[in-house]
This record gives C-alpha cells, structure tokens and sequence, in this order.
C-alpha cells in the first residue's frame, strides 16, 4: 500500500512542477521562416582553412579538425580517399598525418593489421574547418587547447 501511496505523491508532484507549454513560443528551426516541409536552399559555400599543421583541439578527445577541402572524396565501401594519404604507409610520403593507431583497434582493443570497420568512415568524426559564422551563441571556452 505505501509503494502505491508514494508513486501517486510522486507522480503528483511531477505533474505539479511540470511546465506547461500553453502559450509557449513555438518551436523555431534554423531555417528561419522556410517551410519544413518545402525544398531546402543550398547553403552557402564556405573557405575551408587550409593549414599545414594541425588545428588545436577544444577538449580532450575532440577527433582531429581536418586542415583542408574534402568536398570531392568519396568514402565508401569500395573506396577511401583520405587513405591515399594519411595511411599508415603514404603519410610519411605525402607529408600528412597518419592515421591514429586507436583506428586500427577492434572496440576490445585487440590489434588489426588494417582498418578498423568501425573507423573506416572518416567523415563521421573528421570535418574540415571553416570561417562560418556560429548558428547559435555558444560561451564555451577551452580549458587548454589541445593540439596533438
């Protein structure tokens, strides 16, 4: 009986401290005043940075910001473009950044002698950097740069 008595105290109590959205602004999307449900406009081109070295890194393990345009590369299952230069045996060659050793790791940590699966895609973590301006405020400030 007391279970019962005190999930209906808390389910009470979260209905009385829950928010009520009547009369809330409604929800506003990035897109401005487009309509959601129309074509979407083709975003402006922006100058990506290109820079020899590498950009420093706002946290920890912030994937590496890619210093150059990859608006071509394909990434594929047949094909990967960015290998063609930062694999392990051309980035010396071609005076890049070589792959990172966690990148060929299984999720246990066992060693691969190629690729991991799970890494193969590198535009899932890896984007290029741009001068865009933010699309929203964001007061978020570095603890120490990081630049590995």
């Amino acid at each position: 009986m007391t279970k019962h008595l005190h999930f209906g105290l808390a389910l009470v109590l979260g209905l009385i401290m829950t928010p009520w959205s009547v009369g809330a602004d409604p929800v506003r999307s990035l897109r401005g005043d487009a309509d959601i449900s129309g074509p979407s406009i083709a975003s402006e081109r922006l100058r990506v940075i290109n820079d020899k070295e590498p950009i420093a890194r706002s946290f920890e393990e912030q994937p590496p910001l890619v210093p150059h345009k990859v608006d071509d590369y394909t990434v594929n299952l047949a094909e990967n473009k960015c290998l063609d230069c930062h694999s392990k045996d051309k980035a010396k060659e071609k005076d890049a950044s070589p792959v990172s050793e966690s990148h060929y790791e299984t999720r246990d940590g066992a060693k691969l002698d190629r690729l991991s699966a799970r890494r193969y895609f590198c535009t899932q973590c890896h984007v290029p950097q741009t001068e865009a301006e933010p699309l929203v405020d964001n007061g978020f400030e570095p603890v120490v740069a990081h630049t590995r």
